[in-house]
């Protein structure tokens, strides 16, 4: 009986983290492509250093270009995780429920890096308001994530606990 509780709940974190996930995505695809459009034109009087950094983001400061990229990263490792998340939880096994969890604290993970290179633009001063945006979606995700790791995990033990004994054998 709690086990379906926790696998609603757990599928609730994933479909929001699903769609969390895609906004992430769309903003920091934007500002990549953004960046990639407005780059020649904004370093034409830049000096050799600054035309030799790969990353380099005409908007926000210098760790706009790491945050983005990172931020699309764990979108990417986070939309993946939240689709494949959610099949597991409907089959309920304990295997799938395992997967999903151990995929979702590798999602995790990623947005805890996105999240403090994050904080780091955040400190470092001045940035526009769709990485503002991007920012603010990129902290709440690395919170409901970690909500959404807990859940799947309390979900795989309560799929252990109810599975009989001599159905784990041959699993």
């Amino acid at each position: 009986m709690a086990n379906g509780g926790i696998r609603s709940l757990a599928s609730g974190f994933l479909f929001l983290n699903l769609i969390m996930y895609i906004v992430v995505a769309i903003i920091a695809g934007w500002a990549i492509n953004y960046s990639i459009e407005d780059s020649a034109h904004s370093l034409k009087g830049a000096t050799p250093p600054v035309r030799l950094f790969p990353i380099y983001f005409p908007i926000g400061n210098l760790a706009t270009g790491f945050f983005v990229i990172f931020a699309l990263l764990a979108s990417a490792v986070g939309i993946a995780t939240s689709l494949t998340g959610l099949r597991d939880v409907t089959e309920g096994h304990p295997a799938s429920m395992m997967s999903a969890t151990a995929s979702a604290i590798v999602a995790w993970t990623l947005t805890l890096l996105a999240m403090g290179l994050a904080c780091k633009e955040i400190s470092i001063g001045w940035r526009p308001p769709s990485l503002r945006a991007l920012e603010t979606f990129t902290i709440i995700l690395a919170g409901t994530q970690l909500l959404c790791v807990g859940s799947l995990h309390a979900g795989a033990n309560a799929a252990i606990v109810e599975t009989p004994m001599g159905v784990r054998a041959r699993v």
